[in-house]
């Protein structure tokens, strides 16, 4: 079944390196990976093993040395700079650790902003924001600010930035280790409920193996290599 599922994001032979001559480092060797919708695939591996790197690429904030990048269908390594904002506003949401949100906005107000950032066109922008809220179940919060809110609320509220503007692929470097276990697992369960019921495709960049019972693949990224790749168990999966 995994293998019909659409590819949306394809790396084909991606490497990066940094430095010249003897000053060359090899951040991350050739390497091929899939993303596909409704599934949530992890990369876990020790720190500074190029997984970020690995992400980082996939998201196209980084810019391979060598090989392919696909988007939907269509190489996008060759474009010129300028139009990679463009591409990566209509394919990507982005959750990170310090869920990065404005301090001086509301939860509303957050959302909304990251609606009008990647469509300036959009009609109804804070309407659009509380529905988005409402289906990350933080709906009653949306006019509480930062501040008022406790961590797993905080990453709730990124996790609805990063859905504006209906991307394909959520992307999440660390998304749960400023979250204690129980918040954190929270927010990993309602990750599985977005790609199952949306037909996400959702990146996690993780240490934390307790994650592995939530995700369709497992990618474990070492010095620089894919290493391998595991399936987690269906059970553990249906029952997060």
């Amino acid at each position: 079944m995994r293998e019909s599922m659409r590819a949306i994001v394809e790396l084909r032979g991606v490497s990066k390196r940094y430095g010249d001559g003897e000053n060359e480092v090899q951040a991350l060797a050739p390497a091929d990976l899939v993303v596909r919708e409704g599934e949530v695939l992890l990369l876990e591996g020790p720190s500074g093993s190029g997984k970020t790197t690995l992400l980082s690429i996939l998201g196209l904030l980084l810019r391979p040395s060598g090989g392919e990048v696909i988007v939907q269908g269509r190489s996008v390594t060759g474009l010129p700079e300028k139009e990679l904002p463009a591409v990566r506003a209509n394919t990507f949401g982005f959750i990170f650790q310090s869920f990065n949100l404005f301090p001086a906005l509301t939860a509303a107000e957050n959302v909304a902003l990251a609606l009008t950032v990647k469509s300036p066109a959009v009609k109804r922008p804070h309407r659009q924001a509380e529905e988005l809220l409402e289906m990350v179940g933080l709906g009653e919060r949306k006019d509480h600010l930062p501040a008022e809110l406790s961590g797993g609320q905080k990453q709730r509220v990124a996790i609805a930035r990063a859905l504006a503007g209906e991307p394909p692929v959520i992307l999440g470097d660390e998304p749960t280790a400023a979250l204690d276990t129980k918040t954190g697992l929270g927010v990993v369960r309602l990750l599985r409920e977005l790609a199952s019921a949306h037909r996400r495709g959702v990146v996690i960049v993780t240490h934390d193996h307790r994650l592995e019972a939530y995700a369709d693949r497992i990618v474990r990224v070492e010095d620089g290599h894919v290493r391998e790749e595991a399936v987690a168990r269906p059970a553990l999966t249906a029952a997060g």
